[in-house]
């Protein structure tokens, strides 16, 4: 017989299965303290050794526009991808399925037909909007901690967008802005040996706007298992 989750495993079920990515926010700040919340129970995640290698770069108010003016103008004057970390080198197989079906699912949410180039490389240009979020985190690492320091800002990264959800907050981690490294860097004056995660746009959800009207799905714990006894 299934049992169901209940008391604070059935609360963490159901923020973990509701959380979603928003591509369309309102322009609303959210207050200074619900983002102090947010961060103050991101910050309790597990990390290597507790190294706790990330820190955050969170815009507010003017400097989100001003941010999101600059990283347009940036990306629209010459584009170029330059990740602090290497992107995958090839989506092959199921994986490039479940990318496939995820685009198709945002695609015709918005009207988008297959095949159209123009229409899906504006869409993709929106990244660099923040999607019209009232604030952006950059996550950040040490360069010396390598890749696990960055799967340990991973941990951050999924406690942050948990968090936030739980306080009624939308997110969407967007590698989209790792993509452009060195401009962060100069942007927000990091040193050298900061590299930049990825960004995690945030604010509160437009309901309205058709890109947040369909939900992706997941593999079935028998296909993510394999037992050995």
């Amino acid at each position: 017989m299934d049992q169901q989750p209940s008391g604070d495993a059935g609360t963490l079920e159901k923020i973990v299965k509701e959380r979603w990515s928003c591509r369309g926010f309102l322009p609303d700040q959210v207050p200074r303290e619900v983002i102090e919340q947010i961060l103050d129970i991101a910050r309790s995640a597990p990390s290597w050794c507790n190294t706790q290698p990330w820190h955050v770069h969170i815009t507010e108010d003017d400097e989100t526009d001003r941010f999101r003016a600059a990283l347009q103008a940036h990306v629209g004057s010459s584009f170029a991808e330059e990740p602090d970390f290497p992107f995958p080198e090839a989506y092959e197989g199921k994986y490039l399925d479940r990318r496939r079906a995820s685009g198709w699912q945002l695609y015709e949410s918005l009207g988008i037909a297959k095949g159209d180039r123009v229409a899906s490389g504006k869409q993709m240009l929106k990244n660099f909007e923040l999607f019209g979020a009232p604030h952006v985190a950059v996550v950040t690492t040490d360069a010396k901690l390598g890749l696990y320091g960055a799967v340990d800002c991973g941990l951050f990264v999924q406690t942050f967008i948990l968090a936030a959800h739980s306080l009624g907050v939308a997110t969407v981690a967007q590698a989209a802005i790792a993509s452009q490294g060195p401009f962060i860097r100069n942007h927000f004056g990091l040193a050298d040996d900061r590299r930049v995660l990825l960004g995690i746009s945030f604010g509160y959800a437009d309901e309205s706007h058709p890109a947040n009207g369909y939900r992706t799905t997941r593999q079935t714990t028998a296909d993510v298992v394999t037992w050995h006894r």
